[in-house]
């Protein structure tokens, strides 16, 4: 009997963990990726330089920090479930609401409300997720669907924006944008009410000691992967219409496939990461994400770029499903929400960041060159780093 009903078990556990993915895909790929689709819109309409610009993401990150650091007694005292759907309505709201003014101050005030409420979700989300995804060696697999929710919200964003921002400016983008985030809460309502509570919410739980400080490897090279990635994914459209003079079908098709290959890079990588132990996984998926960062900086052609998304997507978001599987078996399950929460903080400290980092550089240098070769250079120095990181065992 056990046998008949285990596929079926794991079959409407994965399909429970499918559902939380839209969480990421408000929470990343609409709240903070698609905003490279709107940047040089926005920043040619409202004369940004590349440093404003940047600022935007960083005030997304500041915002996403600030959720980060409050989401472990948040769940706490509203429940867990409470929390997520709480926070991709607040999120898709914030995204919509980008539409609504063309005022400096009141857009990076939007952009951090949506990265704060859209870190509540994204953690809370990652702890049923853990709490869902049964064994360790399965682990990989979950986590991974749940963050390659990000990847569909790219693709999302890539089939809503592009072609329609010579009809409806960045302000319909954004418009645009919120109404997918707002469909996508509802079509997730039936997956989350289903999801288990994590370990700490359950009436048995039990008061752990785990320390963050017994991952310190890996958060300080999370905090560098952070500061890497969003770089490209915040500039590498405006280096592609500057300097590739990409067309506007072109971007769609770009950013479509970069997202498709964030979804598909999950099976492709999950195996792996359940094979490599300590901070080996990471580092191998940040490798690949060096290399498709630094890809469309040696050549300007479509092949490159193509093969740059490739690269790019289809690692970015399995280092975070190889770092939170290992926190998975450093903590005990009842702190998986504190660890998750602790790896959520090291990435928003390093996206806030690389951006204006970025942003300031390519000033400089008229262009976003400079930015990205940084924010490669910096990819690589986290590659380096989280590879020392030990395995720790929960026990």
């Amino acid at each position: 009997m056990t046998l008949k009903k285990a596929p079926r078990q794991i079959g409407t556990s994965l399909w429970i963990v499918a559902g939380l993915a839209l969480g990421p895909a408000v929470a990343l790929g609409l709240a903070r990726f698609a905003y490279a689709l709107l940047l040089p819109t926005m920043r040619l309409d409202l004369s940004w330089t590349y440093a404003d610009a940047g600022a935007m993401n960083t005030a997304n990150a500041a915002g996403y920090l600030a959720g980060a650091l409050i989401a472990a007694p948040v769940t706490r005292r509203f429940g867990v479930k409470q929390t997520f759907l709480a926070g991709i309505v607040v999120t898709a709201l914030g995204i919509g609401a980008s539409g609504l003014t063309s005022r400096f101050l009141a857009l990076m005030s939007l952009r951090a409300l949506a990265g704060l409420s859209g870190a509540l979700a994204f953690v809370a989300g990652g702890s049923m997720t853990a709490a869902v995804s049964g064994s360790a060696a399965r682990a990989p697999l979950a986590l991974g669907i749940y963050f390659a929710g990000g990847g569909l919200g790219v693709a999302m964003s890539a089939v809503g924006v592009p072609l329609l921002l010579d009809t409806v400016g960045w302000r319909g983008g954004w418009l645009v944008l919120g109404g997918l985030a707002l469909a996508a809460s509802l079509i997730a309502l039936p997956a989350l009410l289903r999801a288990p509570l994590p370990a700490e919410q359950s009436a048995t739980a039990k008061a752990s000691t785990w320390s963050p400080r017994q991952m310190a490897v890996e958060l300080v090279g999370y905090v560098l992967f952070g500061a890497g990635y969003i770089a490209y994914a915040t500039f590498i459209i405006a280096q592609l219409r500057d300097n590739s003079h990409f067309t506007p079908r072109e971007i769609a098709v770009f950013w479509a496939f970069l997202g498709c290959a964030a979804m598909a890079g999950v099976f492709v990588w999950a195996p792996v990461l359940a094979r490599l132990k300590g901070g080996r996984g990471a580092a191998a998926v940040i490798a690949a994400v060096t290399l498709g960062a630094a890809l469309p900086l040696l050549s300007g052609s479509r092949a490159i770029a193509y093969l740059s998304a490739l690269l790019f997507g289809g690692s970015f978001l399995s280092t975070i499903t190889a770092v939170t599987s290992f926190a998975r078996r450093a903590a005990p399950a009842e702190a998986w929400t504190r660890a998750i929460a602790a790896l959520t903080v090291a990435f928003g400290i390093g996206q806030c960041v690389g951006p204006v980092l970025s942003g300031y550089l390519s000033d400089g240098s008229e262009g976003v060159r400079m930015g990205l070769e940084v924010s490669a250079m910096i990819l690589l120095a986290s590659a380096v780093v989280i590879a020392f990181q030990r395995e720790r065992s929960a026990s």
